[in-house]
């Protein structure tokens, strides 16, 4: 019996030593995998990376109230500019188109001198053109002597006959109406334009 024991004994020892030999093996090939990990971790960035170390990719400024003032200052200068603007063309005051300047007396009275060799025969059909253009060159003197420097008096005599010839013609500028008024245009045409002979310096 006492042979059987000590050998119990000397085995129960041998395995004993064995496992817990196993166990600190374990526990070393663990405790070198957790380091390397965190090596790995904070070399390349993992998860257990030191979280105050400023990221590459970070933004100048990482604070979410400062970089919403920003915003906020920056859009409030943009709409700042777009009421100043606003207002601005708001004041503006419309620019009328301007006027034609009236025409000069010279430049009426050549178109209206292109006409003397022209004339037509009332009821043959060709007066439409010619005395549609002797009475528009004739409305359109009568303006220009009306608004020459000269005045109105220096063109007296022309001014009287063309006041009459529109007098007889009124606002009906259709050809049978022209036709029926021939002599008038005719006569005063002519006699404008021997009135201007006269006074060479008004188509000269």
């Amino acid at each position: 019996m006492p042979v059987r024991t000590t050998a119990r004994n000397g085995i129960r020892r041998a395995t004993t030593t064995t496992a817990t030999g196993l166990r600190a093996t374990a526990v070393a090939v663990l405790a070198a995998a957790a380091l390397v990990s965190c090596t790995q971790g904070q070399t390349d960035g993992g998860l257990l990376a030191d979280p105050s170390a400023p990221s590459a990719t970070a933004s100048p400024s990482a604070d979410p109230a400062e970089n919403a003032e920003q915003v906020e200052n920056a859009d409030s200068v943009e709409n700042a500019d777009q009421v100043e603007q606003a207002a601005g063309e708001a004041t503006e005051e419309p620019t009328a188109p301007a006027e034609p300047a009236p025409e000069l007396v010279r430049d009426a009275f050549a178109t209206l001198q292109a006409t003397l060799n022209e004339t037509c025969t009332p009821g043959a059909g060709d007066c439409a053109y010619f005395l549609g253009r002797v009475t528009q060159e004739l409305t359109e003197l009568d303006e220009a002597m009306r608004t020459d420097p000269k005045g109105p008096g220096h063109f007296k005599q022309p001014l009287a006959d063309m006041k009459v010839l529109f007098g007889k013609l009124g606002k009906d500028r259709s050809t049978p109406h022209l036709e029926k008024h021939f002599s008038e245009i005719v006569s005063t045409r002519d006699g404008i334009n021997t009135w201007m002979q006269d006074h060479p310096d008004d188509y000269r």
